[in-house]
Parts: C-alpha cells; sequence; structure tokens
C-alpha cells in the first residue's frame, strides 16, 4: 500500500530581520490511507506549522514531502483544511457556505449537490441549510464548516484545534460525532490538537513532537479493547489510562 503522506528530514525555518528561528528539524514519517493521525506536542513546538507546510502554504526548508507519490509542490488535487475558527460568511446561507468552494471552482454540478445534501442530512443540518450561521450553535457552525471542507472532496484532511472553540460539553459531542464519521467514510486525516484525550480517542497513532525546533519526538499505536470503537467509548477502553500518562510524559519532557 503506498502511504499518502511522506515526509523525509522535512524542516523549515523562519527568516526575519532579528534572524533565522528553526521551527520544524527532521520531521520523519508516513501516512497510509484512511488513517487518522493525531499530533500532539507543547505550545510553540510547529504543529501548526507543519500543516501549513502539508498543506502547501509554507515551502519546505529542507526535506522532502510526498502525497500520493508525488512532489508537494506538483501535487494539484485538493486537500481539505479546517481552522479553529468556522470562517462561515455571515451573509450567507448554511448552504451557500457550503458550496462556495465548489461554485469558486466551477464544480457545483448536480453530483457535488447530491453530495451535499447526503452530507447536510448526515450531520443532521439539512432542516438549517437555509439558515444563516449566526443562527447555530458553535457544534453546528463546526459541523457546516466540515461539510464545506469535504465537499471538495479532498485526498487528505487536515483538522487544526477545531473544536477548541467550543465548551467542554460540546467539544466532546462533536468530536464524537465528526470523529466517527471521518472513520466510517475512510477519510485520511491528520489532527492536530493540545487535548491528549481527544488526541487518544481520536487517533490510530498519536505523535509527539519536542519543544522547538519541533522533532518527533515519540509515536503511539494506539489499540484499544472496545468494540466499535468511537471518539467516545475510547475514553472508556482499560488501556487509555496508560497511553494518556505515557504521552503526558513525553509532552511534559519535551
Amino acid at each position: 500500500m503506498q502511504p499518502i503522506l511522506e515526509l523525509d528530514n522535512v524542516g523549515y525555518t523562519y527568516h526575519t530581520t532579528a534572524g533565522e528561528t528553526h521551527a520544524l528539524k527532521d520531521i520523519s514519517f508516513t501516512v497510509n490511507p484512511g488513517e487518522f493521525i493525531s499530533i500532539v506536542g507543547p505550545s510553540g513546538c510547529g504543529k501548526s506549522t507543519l500543516l501549513n507546510i502539508i498543506a502547501g502554504l509554507l515551502p519546505l526548508s529542507r526535506g522532502e514531502l510526498l502525497i500520493n507519490g508525488l512532489p508537494r509542490e506538483t501535487y494539484e488535487e485538493p486537500i481539505g483544511y479546517m481552522l479553529q475558527k468556522d470562517h462561515l460568511l455571515e451573509w450567507r446561507t448554511i448552504y451557500r457556505n457550503i458550496t462556495l468552494g465548489l461554485e469558486i471552482q466551477k464544480k457545483l454540478t448536480d453530483d457535488a449537490k447530491e453530495k451535499i445534501d447526503s452530507m447536510l442530512k448526515t450531520y443532521g443540518l439539512y432542516e438549517f441549510r437555509n439558515a444563516y450561521p449566526r443562527h447555530l450553535s458553535g457544534g453546528m457552525r463546526q459541523r457546516a464548516a466540515l461539510i464545506r471542507t469535504l465537499a471538495l472532496s479532498p485526498s487528505l484532511l487536515l483538522l487544526d484545534e477545531p473544536f477548541s472553540a467550543l465548551d467542554y460539553q460540546t467539544r466532546l459531542h462533536v468530536a464524537d460525532d465528526i470523529g466517527s464519521i471521518l472513520k466510517q467514510q475512510g477519510i485520511t486525516t491528520i489532527l492536530v490538537t493540545h487535548d491528549l484525550s481527544e488526541a487518544i480517542s481520536m487517533g490510530d497513532r498519536v505523535l509527539v513532537l519536542s519543544s522547538r525546533p519541533g522533532t518527533l519526538k515519540a509515536e503511539y499505536s494506539i489499540e484499544l479493547s472496545v468494540e466499535n470503537r468511537t471518539p467516545r467509548t475510547s475514553r472508556n477502553a482499560p488501556e487509555f489510562r496508560n497511553y494518556f500518562n505515557a504521552i503526558w510524559k513525553e509532552v511534559d519532557n519535551a
């Protein structure tokens, strides 16, 4: 099986008038199709910078990055990127927010509209498709933002603290819903989060970055003895506490 994503000794350096800042150093890992990878680490270690590099928003300073076997700079298929804020346009309905990317790319076909309607029903937003963002709760807005991202049929989905703006209870519900659906649909996903419980409960693997310059300090394959694993049921697994304590020590000593 060819990995969908391959990083080989990836590094990134910021250049400012004050000098150079080494943000990332010698990052190497692969992601297989359908995998859900969580990335954790101390603040300022370069987690979001790494996502920006994968998304093509920042250039590599060194190393190699391949997506489906192609160099990042030549890869043209869409990559989904969901940020902390939903960035919904308040003057467009939920449906017209979701279709915005397809409209810009002139890809709003009948098939695309059917796919959007199906996702709206799956995510419980079909009845709110003609409402405006201000009428929706924070969790519903995040679901709408995810549908907008998935409407472009990305080969890879990047999530940068997508639930951090939500209150704790809503965060648990939304993470469980979205995580379960992404797993069911087999969407390859990379999640950056400060919440270790979230990283473990949602991820097939958890990657731990060190303090700046961020390096790959540790990697954990998450194997939990629960039936019909979801982010919520994962937290009840007997192994969950052990993973949490081990990863916490890695981050605390990073």
